[in-house]
């Protein structure tokens, strides 16, 4: 699929930010995937938004309380199980409390807790007792850019904010100080997201209650 000439790809981020730089030597242009990088990570630290909202469905083991996260899981936001045709609601609690209340990981039931035991798996508690389904809904980590993924959410939704902020990570290595007027500018451009994605959420929740 053509990308419409209006978005953002990796190498028109690249090619504008040369521009904005007004450098072409062999150092800066291998260094570009190392700013953009670090771009995609500063924002990331950032912004939460519904764009980055996943919801997926799988299936507990039974007998096992550790489950595998998505290959890019950043944030749990909830987490139910299907019980006897039912969505029950799994609570999220520290791993330590899990350990007290079903310290024997060999004994099964219904699940009722999850925790974040490290940044791949969740645990939960008690050891289910059957191939329970279940749901999860997580922000998602942005998938990176690069030559070979030329767009991703930010350069379609945040384009600016990619722009600026690429620029401002450029400046230490460049041991530039335009990095006031590129942080204004960044920051006006999360500002915008930010002030975007509130309203979407506000017309999500009128949806929700005029329905």
């Amino acid at each position: 699929m053509t990308t419409p000439s209006w978005v953002m790809t990796y190498d028109s981020l690249t090619s504008t930010v040369l521009q904005y730089l007004e450098r072409q030597d062999p150092a800066v242009v291998n260094a570009l995937p190392t700013f953009i990088t670090l771009a995609e990570f500063e924002i990331a630290e950032q912004i939460k938004t519904l764009g980055q909202l996943q919801l997926v469905e799988s299936a507990m083991t039974s007998g096992n309380p550790a489950i595998q996260k998505p290959a890019r899981w950043r944030k749990t936001v909830s987490m139910n199980v299907l019980v006897n045709g039912k969505k029950q609601p799994i609570l999220l609690r520290k791993y330590e409390y899990l350990k007290n209340y079903w310290p024997d990981d060999t004994a099964t039931d219904t699940p009722l807790y999850y925790a974040d035991t490290d940044w791949d798996h969740w645990y939960v508690a008690p050891t289910p007792d059957q191939n329970y389904a279940f749901e999860v809904l997580y922000y998602e980590r942005i998938s990176p850019l690069s030559s070979t993924n030329q767009t991703n959410w930010l350069t379609q939704n945040a384009p600016n904010a990619m722009l600026f902020g690429t620029l401002l990570q450029a400046m230490p290595f460049l041991k530039n100080d335009q990095r006031t007027i590129f942080q204004q500018k960044y920051t006006e451009s999360l500002q915008a997201l930010k002030a975007e994605d509130v309203a979407r959420v506000g017309d999500r929740q009128s949806v929700a209650v005029d329905s």
